[in-house]
This record gives C-alpha cells, structure tokens and sequence, in this order.
C-alpha cells in the first residue's frame, strides 16, 4: 500500500491530521507568514470536509488573497507563487523542526489538495539514532522458540475461526442502532443502509465591517456609515477597534446561527445509527449533487430552496413572508414575523419544514427553515425531538386519506415565540400532504 493518503483517508485519524497540521502552522516557518498559514490551513480545512476536489486557483484566489470575481489567474500568478513558497517551508519545517515528526503534510506540485504522509520507518529510525539492541545476543533455547512458535500458530487459528463464525451468522443478524419510533418514521429514509445524508447550510450575502486585514481592492469597495448612525454597535469591539465603519460585500463570511446551533441536534441523532453526514457550504454544493443524494437544507436563503424546491400550492415562502394560498379553518392567509412594540426585538418567528422526492424518488430532501435563523432553530429542535414529532406524526395520519399511514411527501408550518433573540419551543400551526406525482 502507497504510503500517502490524502486528509479524508482513514489511516490516519483526523484528530492526528488536524495536530499535524497545527505544529506545522505554528512553526517559525509558517507562524510569521500569515497568508502562506492562511493558504495551507484553507486547503487543508476544505478537504477535511470532503471539498478537496472544488480546490483551484480561483477559489484560493478569491478565498486566501482577496481577489475579485474577475480574478484571472493566468495574469495573476500570486497563488502558484505562494504554492511554491508553501512547498518549501513545509521541506524546510520537516528538515529542521518536525524531522522527528510520524507524519509528513505536503503539498504535491501542481495540486492544491495538500496530503498526510507516513514517515517512512528507516526515516524515523535515522531520525532516531542508532538502535539500542545492536549488541549480540545470546540465542534462546530451542524450546522457547517452539513454545513461541505454537502459541503464534493457535492465535492465527483463533482469529480465522472467529471471522468465519462472523461470516456465517451473516447480515441479517448484525443490527444497526435504532432511533427511537416517535423519530425513526421521520427520519427512516436518511437511516441505514441509505448512505448519510449531505447536510448543506447557507452563506447569507451580507455587508460586513471591513478590517485592517482585507486587502485594498476589498476596502475600495466598502460603503461607510457614520458610527453614530449605528448605536447597536457601540458595545462590540468593532466600534472601539475600527476608525471608521466601512461594509463591504461577502458571501463567505456568515452562517446564520439558529441553523448553526441546529447543527448539533442533526448530528447527535445521525450519531445514534452511526452516520456521519457530510456537511457542505450551499455556495460549495451544485445542483447536480442535491438532485442524486439524501439531502437536508438548512435556512431559506439558499438558490436551491428559493427556486427549486418549494411546493407553492401549500405554504409559500416569500419575501420574508410565509404565504397560505388555500387558508383552511383558523389558519391565516399571511404569517409575518412579530416584534416587540418596544424594543424592536423579534418576539415571534415562523419555518418551514418540507419532506420532498429526489430527482429519482429513491431519496429524499429536506428543507428546514425559518423567516428568521430562529425559527430555523426552533424548526431543528422540533424534528429531533420525539415528543414533538409524535404530535406532528398524528397530524399527518389525520392528514392521510386512510389515516393509517404518513404520507411519502409533506410540508409544515411551524412557529416559535422569541426572547433576546433565543427561540423557544416550536408549535404546530398547519400540515399540507404533497401529492406523489
């Protein structure tokens, strides 16, 4: 076997890729270079997520230097050049600092999806110095090596025998970790033998402060606003740190954080049968990947809920809005956000949860959001919760024409109440069932 593998590979756990790459960044060969740490650190975190394949001049370009979307890397060579840069501070760190080290990171020429190298064992043992049983020994006696012989011969014996028991028992009985029932029948088409679902969370446009750090084509492009029209701000360290506020655009820089902290429910439940799902960025992800695969999308400002995916003959997300074409008794026509008269804090939210057909229908996506990032949350916290999935469960088999059975595809409508911009817990307003086409 090749002793490189790449940063997903699974001989080298990522809690050691991620050491391995701390010590080389905080050398003296990278600690002092902040964009050559910013680039190797980029690459590296992308492909930890499984985006090592997107990995190209542009995306570094615009990422790690700040260029511009007409950023041109044939007339801008400044990411080959830092490339090279990284490759020989990273021959230099492991000729000096880490040549002790187990591992190696590199950065192969002509590819920006850096790997984890093995340390070759005669490596380590030159590294090491000379070994210490070098001295002539006395040979054992011949009945010690027998004795040494036989019992090796019967632990291989042993394990062979234990495997081909395992074999024969077959799949059938090797049982995965259940989820509870109240849950499973949400969640049954993201569970096992489906692979893990592909979790993708929004990057919401914004304006942001701009900072010493960016770079003066980024600052040229900021709008300032005088700090006194911003007395929201007068508590953050921006207002204290910055001379002037000035915003420029970004798409990169934010996640809201009710889908954030959403996170953690997701997770923690695809960790009960085993899964580890694969989180993306919605900016990172095509629509190709979310047409083929078990998909959740997490916040409404994403081009593939937006446009894609709603079903308008039910709830309809739009402008901020949330729009109830066929109002049934006690439901609105209209649900809007609610703010305190006083404060102008949020006081109520509203999110969506819709359970859609793939392109193929062999799997499923899963939209869960909100007017704002709290509902988002509050809509996360209630379908992991078997105590609320149980009363939305009910719902949907009254919903059914036999009312025996959930349907395949539905859409929800939920709402949370908020304080200090904290959701509570979410409430079920109206379920609508999605016709199979």
């Amino acid at each position: 076997m090749d002793r490189r593998d790449n940063f997903t590979a699974g001989s080298v756990s990522l809690f050691e890729k991620r050491g391995e790459l701390h010590r080389v960044l905080q050398s003296k060969h990278f600690a002092n270079s902040p964009k050559k740490s910013r680039f190797l650190e980029f690459v590296a975190e992308q492909t930890f997520l499984g985006n090592g394949e997107k990995l190209n001049e542009y995306l570094i370009g615009v990422e790690v230097y700040g260029r511009g979307p007409d950023f041109n890397p044939q007339i801008d060579p400044i990411v080959r050049v830092q490339a090279h840069d990284i490759r020989r501070a990273l021959k230099n760190y492991y000729g000096e600092e880490g040549r002790n080290s187990s591992l190696r990171v590199e950065l192969p020429t002509g590819h920006y999806v850096p790997l984890v190298v093995k340390a070759a064992l005669e490596e380590q043992a030159v590294a090491a110095g000379p070994p210490a049983d070098m001295v002539p020994r006395k040979r054992p006696p011949l009945a010690a090596v027998l004795v040494v012989a036989l019992s090796a011969t019967c632990v291989v014996f042993a394990l062979l025998l234990a495997r081909e028991i395992s074999r024969n028992r077959g799949p059938a009985q090797r049982r995965l970790p259940d989820l509870p029932e109240n849950l499973e029948w949400f969640w049954r088409p993201f569970l096992p033998p489906a692979d893990a679902p592909m979790i993708v969370i929004p990057n919401h446009p914004l304006l942001r402060a701009a900072h010493g750090g960016d770079s003066a084509q980024t600052i040229s492009r900021g709008h300032v606003i005088p700090k006194d029209d911003l007395p929201e701000f007068r508590d953050t360290i921006h207002f204290r740190e910055l001379k002037q506020f000035s915003f420029v655009p970004s798409t990169t820089d934010f996640t809201a954080v009710g889908e954030t902290m959403g996170l953690a429910n997701l997770f923690a439940l695809f960790a009960q049968t085993g899964q580890n799902p694969h989180l993306l960025q919605s900016r990172l992800v095509t629509f190709e990947e979310i047409k083929h695969s078990n998909t959740i999308l997490l916040g409404g400002n994403q081009t593939w809920s937006g446009r894609v995916f709603l079903y308008p003959q039910g709830f309809h997300f739009l402008n901020g809005v949330i729009l109830n074409k066929n109002p049934r008794p006690g439901e609105e026509a209209v649900y809007r956000p609610e703010f305190d008269s006083v404060t102008n804090q949020l006081s109520r939210d509203y999110a969506l949860v819709l359970m859609l057909p793939n392109e193929t229908k062999e799997n499923r996506i899963l939209l869960i959001y909100g007017i704002y990032t709290q509902g988002s949350q509050a809509a996360i916290e209630y379908v992991t919760s078997p105590e609320r999935l149980a009363e939305l469960h009910q719902a949907l088999l009254d919903l059914s024409p036999d009312h025996k059975s959930v349907p395949l595809y539905f859409q929800v409508l939920l709402k949370t109440t908020v304080e200090n911009y904290i959701p509570g817990k979410a409430s079920l307003v109206g379920v609508r069932m999605i016709p199979v086409e």
